[in-house]
């Protein structure tokens, strides 16, 4: 169940995406609010373990205009004692070890395929990318949306 909060027209709400190695899922959702809803938001990501940011998902997001290759992978610590309007988990080991004193005013979670895990050629593997990508920007677009 997602909550949302009005903050009135000034103010952009804060979303900290994680997952466990923000290489992917995180760093898409990232660039895709700030890009797409950067009016009314500002996204950050983080990982339990970093692992950097994955070409293929730099890839597959500049293959819809929106470009990640300045972000960088970080770790949840560098996020302690900031708050955050929502703290999204991405996948289901973040939600698990999810540092909850990560001040969050709404923690939301909902998985995804990782797709730095599949394995196959190159464009099976950027086919996976696209999958998990468009997933994502469906989910985030229904959730935090025009009428968030």
């Amino acid at each position: 169940m997602t909550r949302r909060r009005d903050r009135g027209s000034g103010s952009k709400r804060t979303i900290l995406f994680i997952c466990k190695g923000n290489a992917s899922r995180s760093q898409m959702a990232e660039g895709y609010v700030n890009a797409r809803m950067g009016d009314r938001y500002q996204a950050s990501s983080a990982g339990l373990s970093p692992e950097g940011v994955s070409r293929r998902a730099a890839a597959v997001m500049a293959e819809i205009g929106i470009d990640i290759s300045g972000q960088r992978s970080k770790s949840v610590e560098e996020f302690y004692g900031k708050e955050f309007d929502y703290v999204v988990t991405l996948c289901d080991e973040a939600e698990e070890e999810c540092p909850h004193f990560l001040r969050g005013k709404d923690y939301i979670h909902k998985n995804f395929e990782d797709p730095c895990k599949a394995r196959g050629t190159e464009e099976e593997l950027l086919a996976v990318h696209r999958r998990t990508r468009d997933d994502i920007i469906s989910w985030i677009d229904s959730t935090f949306g025009p009428e968030a």
